[in-house]
C-alpha cells in the first residue's frame, strides 16, 4: 500500500507543475487566459511558435515518463525482454501515469487550472511499452507529413496506440491504456463543458 501512495502522489505532484505557466510569464502572459485557454503545447505555441515552445513540450512529455520510471523504480523494475512493464510492476506504473495526467489537468501548484494531458500520457506510454510507443512516433510523423499538419499525425498517433500496443503487450495492458485516454476525453469534456457555461454567463 506504501509504494502505490508513494507512486501516486509522486504521480499527481509532478503531473501538476505548470510548465506552461512560466515559460508563458517571459513573453507577458499567462496561458490560461488566452485562446483556448489550455496551458500546454498548442496553445503556447500558437502564441510564441513552436521553437519557442518547445521546452513545454518537452516538459510536458517528461512528467509522464518521470512519473512512470518512479513508479518503475519503486515497484522492482519489472519489465519484459522488451522493455514494457510486467508483473509486480505494471498496476503502480499505470496509476503514477494516471495520476500524472491528473496532475496535469488539475494541477495543485496551478490553482488545478491545467491542461488536457495529451503530451504526459505519451511520456508515460514510453515507460509502458517502449516498443508501441517507437511506432507511434513513427505514425505521428508520417501522419503529419503525409497530411502536412501535426495536429492531426498527433491525434492519429494517440489514438492509434492501442493498437500498435497490442502488437507487444496482452489485452489488458491495452484496456487500461484506453482507460488512460479516456481520463483526456474527461478532460477535453470537462474544458467543453466550463466553455459552455462561460458562455451562457456572458450572453445572460
Amino acid at each position: 500500500m506504501v509504494p502505490l501512495l508513494v507512486v501516486v502522489i509522486g504521480g499527481y505532484l509532478l503531473g501538476s507543475v505548470p510548465v506552461a505557466v512560466p515559460v508563458c510569464r517571459v513573453y507577458g502572459f499567462d496561458p490560461r487566459e488566452v485562446g483556448d485557454r489550455n496551458p500546454g503545447f498548442w496553445n503556447v505555441q500558437e502564441r510564441i511558435g513552436w521553437q519557442a515552445a518547445m521546452p513545454v513540450f518537452v516538459g510536458d512529455v517528461f512528467k509522464g515518463t518521470l512519473a512512470g520510471l518512479l513508479a518503475l523504480v519503486v515497484s522492482g523494475l519489472n519489465t519484459t525482454d522488451s522493455g514494457g512493464v510486467s508483473g509486480d510492476s505494471v498496476v503502480p506504473v499505470y496509476l503514477a501515469v494516471a495520476a500524472a495526467m491528473a496532475g496535469h489537468a488539475w494541477p495543485v501548484f496551478a490553482g488545478f487550472r491545467g491542461g488536457r494531458s495529451i503530451l504526459t500520457f505519451v511520456g508515460g506510454f514510453a515507460v509502458i511499452c517502449p516498443q508501441g510507443f517507437l511506432l507511434g512516433v513513427a505514425a505521428v510523423v508520417a501522419i503529419s507529413m503525409a497530411s502536412r499538419s501535426f495536429t492531426i499525425g498527433a491525434r492519429a498517433g494517440v489514438f492509434g496506440i492501442p493498437p500498435l500496443q497490442l502488437l507487444f503487450a496482452p489485452v489488458e495492458h491495452v484496456a487500461w491504456t484506453c482507460l488512460l485516454i479516456g481520463l483526456i476525453g474527461l478532460r477535453f469534456g470537462q474544458a467543453a463543458l466550463t466553455g459552455r457555461l462561460e458562455r451562457a454567463g456572458h450572453r445572460s
